[in-house]
């Protein structure tokens, strides 16, 4: 056997392993009444902004015949519409309420059960396996990240001192590049602090993208209503602007937002952070209001931007 076979055969051994360790072997899903593959596709439909049948199945390695038996048999039960695409010809799909419904304790108990596999272990051995497994995603071309000529990053939910960091930096930052006083930093602690204390998990995030060690950026997720989230505190650090990762925070929050089942996403930032704006334009924000004021100690444009998801 030569040696890359003798390497391929650890692959299939240790996929069989995490497989069987996550609960996807066999017909079922973690106990539920879904396949494996049908929980993938639902997975695809919630994170993907209106995909087409060919994409899902594209980015499965699904046979195209399974994902249409599998797509009519959720239009059947609800959980899914479509709409015309730019080219009438292509139907967009979407997840409906009942979908998002459906979905939501799959996501739970898919999230468990990896919690289950890694409390055991100490934070840095469970840092470990998650940078670990970003490499392999790197190396193995996954589009959805970073390449290996961006830099290798990872994102992830903020560990202890990390808002700490994040407060810290922004009252930095904002001060070097823009002039922002004092009350501006004091104003991030309130939200950060109001996210500490209230924070409803599973309608409200934070995420902290990190490389070799050190953090780069940040973005919290905070409910406004039960409609409409608003995207708060996007920080990238000065050594990591131009790769794309203000970007990728900005997706992350979206992806989320749709899951949580959010209507709308809002902002509040300044008309003099260009590049935070034209971020916001690329994904599909708009501007909606307005206002003057003079709340980092000098005169400013203040506006309001909104997503519909």
């Amino acid at each position: 056997m030569r040696p890359i076979e003798q390497r391929a055969d650890s692959v299939r051994e240790f996929n069989r392993f995490y497989m069987s360790r996550i609960g996807v072997l066999g017909d079922v899903f973690l106990d539920t009444e879904y396949s494996a593959s049908e929980v993938r596709l639902l997975y695809e439909l919630a994170y993907r902004d209106r995909p087409t049948a060919s994409k899902i199945g594209e980015a499965l390695g699904l046979d195209p015949a399974y994902v249409s038996r599998t797509l009519r048999k959720f239009e059947k039960r609800g959980f899914i519409t479509t709409v015309p695409g730019a080219d009438r010809r292509c139907r967009l799909l979407m997840l409906t309420p009942a979908g998002r419904k459906a979905f939501a304790p799959l996501e739970k108990k898919a999230r468990g059960a990896i919690v289950d596999i890694l409390e055991p272990l100490s934070t840095a051995d469970q840092n470990r396996v998650a940078e670990s497994m970003l490499a392999l995603r790197v190396l193995l071309g996954d589009p959805s990240i970073a390449s290996k000529q961006q830099g290798l990053y990872l994102i992830r939910p903020p560990r202890p001192g990390d808002l700490g960091w994040i407060v810290h930096r922004h009252g930095v930052l904002y001060a070097e590049e823009f002039g922002y006083g004092a009350c501006f930093e004091g104003q991030v602690a309130s939200v950060v602090s109001d996210f500490i204390r209230h924070q409803q998990f599973e309608r409200e995030r934070c995420w902290v993208a990190e490389r070799d060690g050190e953090i780069i950026g940040s973005i919290f997720l905070i409910a406004q209503s039960k409609t409409v989230a608003q995207l708060r505190l996007l920080l990238v650090e000065p050594t990591a602007r131009g790769m794309g990762l203000g970007r990728r925070l900005v997706d992350e929050t979206i992806r989320f937002a749709r899951v949580a089942g959010y209507q709308r996403i809002r902002l509040w930032t300044q008309t003099e952070l260009k590049a935070a704006r034209k971020l916001y334009q690329s994904a599909g924000f708009q501007i909606i209001g307005e206002e003057a004021h003079e709340g980092f100690g000098k005169k400013m444009q203040a506006e309001v931007w909104e997503l519909k998801l």
